[in-house]
């Protein structure tokens, strides 16, 4: 009895190809779109949010909350301004528990210059947690370009 071979199909090479010139177009097209920079976060504070922004706060389980504005500097080591800067930290009550459970994101800084700027974002704590807060571990980064389009809202 005598075996049969099939031949093996190979992927079409044209669509590699043209897959591979792709992929490689768009990285030498805007690699600063793929590459993430790194801010620091320094002379961490926070206060009572002004009152137009304290109407009708509600923390992330829908009970009544705090809002508070922390502000600090950060640093772009770059030489291009960063958007759209997500900031990671944690923030612990005056007992040390975590103010936003399962999360290190607090917000994003929407532009960046290069150097040392001042920034601000606003949070919303749970009303019954117990204030000072301690702001700890606070980093943030982002990228030379817009990620998203903004719409209009």
């Amino acid at each position: 009895m005598r075996l049969a071979l099939k031949p093996m199909r190979f992927p079409n090479l044209t669509i590699v190809a043209v897959s591979f010139l792709f992929w490689l177009a768009g990285m030498l097209i805007s690699p600063e779109a793929h590459a993430k920079t790194q801010i620091q976060l320094s002379n961490l504070s926070y206060q009572d949010c002004p009152e137009e922004y304290k109407g009708g706060l509600l923390s992330y389980n829908s009970n009544a909350a705090s809002c508070f504005m922390v502000t600090g500097q950060a640093k772009n080591p770059s030489d291009k301004t960063i958007y759209d800067a997500d900031v990671y930290g944690r923030i612990y009550d005056a007992n040390g528990n975590p103010v936003m459970q399962n999360r290190t994101r607090v917000g994003s800084i929407s532009e960046v210059p290069p150097g040392v700027s001042e920034f601000r974002l606003r949070i919303s704590v749970p009303a019954n947690q117990p204030t000072p807060l301690q702001l700890e571990q606070f980093k943030a980064s982002g990228f030379s370009s817009r990620v998203s389009p903004r719409s209009g809202f």
